[in-house]
């Protein structure tokens, strides 16, 4: 039973789905509204249910790719069955659509008319298109920040998170199939390394961190954060930015890719805490 628990916790992504609750516990104090427990309990289950289950039907439906890409997933493992994952999938959007509903009518349009859609027209339609999939999958995580934010009223404190998120998390999509590049040509999928080759692929991947690097030093210099932004930004977001350009310059291999997603991860965590602190002048 603990096996067969533990299995079935895999399959949603722990790791994922605490640091989604750390980055709304983050947004909240960004907001003020840390000890407003009324709303930030339904915020942090809502986003924890959907990320999980937004994991679970996505092995649901790539199971077979995952036998070639990820085969030590729960699924291609055989640990556990594929009609589980889709029911655990339903039962946290149910779970997590129920919290949402305890939030004002401006969350509920976002977290459940807009968000949660998307995220299984993703799994089912949207992921199999070149760059369209990445940027819906960025969104959804934008999107996250900006459910925190009408959660509490105050989405243009959000807006930033939301853009940082979305940039960072749409490099990451697309070093990600970067490194997936070789099972999902065996499989006949239609990802954008695939379409327009791995150079140029990494090329655009050098473009976009590029631009992020340059962007997200805009709210410093025009005073919207202090000091602590620009600090932690620079640990955090532009010297890994930084490293992604020179090693995928150097290297345009999967091996880069790879190691450029695992940067990536926590790039985007940093970039909270950088806006965190940045709100303290």
């Amino acid at each position: 039973m603990i096996t067969f628990f533990f299995n079935h916790l895999e399959l949603l992504r722990p790791f994922n789905v605490l640091i989604s609750a750390l980055a709304m516990v983050i947004s909240a104090s960004i907001l003020g509204e840390l000890l407003n427990h009324e709303k930030l309990i339904p915020v942090i289950i809502t986003v924890m249910c959907f990320t999980g289950a937004a994991n679970a039907i996505n092995d649901f439906i790539d199971f077979k790719i995952d036998q070639i890409n990820r085969p030590n997933r729960p699924i291609p493992s055989g640990r556990v069955q594929r009609k589980s994952a889709l029911i655990v999938s339903i039962l946290l959007f149910l779970i997590g659509s129920l919290f949402c509903f305890k939030l004002g009518k401006n969350a509920i349009i976002v977290g459940f008319f807009v968000s949660l859609p998307l995220i299984v027209l993703y799994s089912i339609f949207f992921k199999g298109l070149p760059l369209i999939g990445n940027i819906v999958t960025s969104l959804i995580l934008g999107l996250s920040f900006i459910f925190c934010g009408s959660a509490f009223n105050n989405i243009s404190h959000m807006i930033a998170p939301a853009l940082l998120a979305f940039g960072l998390t749409l490099l990451r999509e697309i070093v990600k199939d970067i490194s997936d590049i070789d099972g999902d040509k065996l499989l006949g999928l239609r990802t954008l390394p695939i379409c327009i080759g791995l150079r140029r692929a990494c090329n655009l991947a050098i473009l976009f961190s590029s631009l992020i690097f340059l962007f997200s030093l805009i709210p410093f210099f025009k005073g919207l954060y202090g000091i602590w932004y620009l600090i932690f930004l620079i640990i955090g977001v532009e010297i890994p930015l930084m490293y992604i350009v020179i090693l995928l310059w150097s290297k345009p291999k999967i091996s880069s890719a790879s190691q450029c997603e695992k940067i990536l991860k926590f790039s985007t965590l940093i970039g909270l805490f950088a806006i965190y602190g940045g709100s303290f002048k």
